[in-house]
């Protein structure tokens, strides 16, 4: 199989409402103040947001807590402390790398598919031994397109070389999800590493029995 990897969220540790409550406890005071903050700052990290600007690469980390203090009124520090603290808070999950560890040598070809601005990528590939585990990815900032926009699903598939249909997504977004469902990708919704490994087919990790595997359109979810 050809796998292809979100990162925060699946391989790394991502908690929007528990980073705001380590980085600015004077203003999550509980957990539906965490939750308005989150959604004030990252407006769901949508196209089109603040945060999207600086996931495509278009804008940097000054000009984005600048932007989100302006729109927000946030004191401009607290914004910045917040998207300074985020390469820290993106830990890896150790049952998904054993996951990726297994999967590879099993035989399987392993990708990356991630929004993520260029510092945050930077230091992961610097923090990082498994990226020798991938065959190659895609960084949404290097290339300046994001999930879940079709543009950048086709990119992957163009720079992989390979047809939708060879290849398996995982996400943790649903909206990405879909996305790449509806561009003739097979995708699976990651709940965690344990629900993640129970949903792949039979034969998975038995290198002899790799190539009479069932087929991915039978069992994706």
């Amino acid at each position: 199989m050809n796998i292809v990897f979100d990162f925060a969220g699946v391989v790394f540790h991502w908690s929007p409402p528990a980073l705001l409550r380590e980085t600015l406890p004077q203003r999550t005071a509980d957990d539906a103040a965490a939750q308005a903050l989150m959604e004030q700052l990252f407006q769901g990290f949508l196209p089109g947001s603040d945060w999207a600007g600086f996931d495509l690469g278009l804008i940097g980390a000054e000009a984005l807590a600048e932007r989100i203090a302006r729109r927000t009124g946030v004191a401009e520090a607290d914004v910045r402390a917040v998207v300074d603290a985020i390469p820290a808070h993106l830990r890896a999950h150790p049952d998904t790398v054993a996951l990726m560890r297994r999967l590879k040598r099993a035989g399987h070809r392993l990708f990356y598919l991630s929004n993520m601005p260029a510092p945050y990528a930077d230091h992961l590939e610097r923090s990082h031994d498994f990226f020798d585990l991938f065959d190659d990815g895609i960084f949404s900032a290097r290339v300046r397109m994001m999930k879940p926009q079709p543009e950048i699903f086709r990119a992957a598939a163009e720079r992989f070389g390979l047809a939708p249909a060879q290849m398996l997504f995982i996400d943790d977004t649903m909206p990405n999800v879909d996305a790449a469902r509806a561009l003739g990708w097979q995708a699976l919704h990651f709940t965690g590493a344990d629900a993640c490994e129970a949903a792949l087919p039979p034969g998975t990790f038995d290198r002899a029995g790799q190539s009479a595997a069932t087929p991915i359109g039978h069992w994706r979810r």
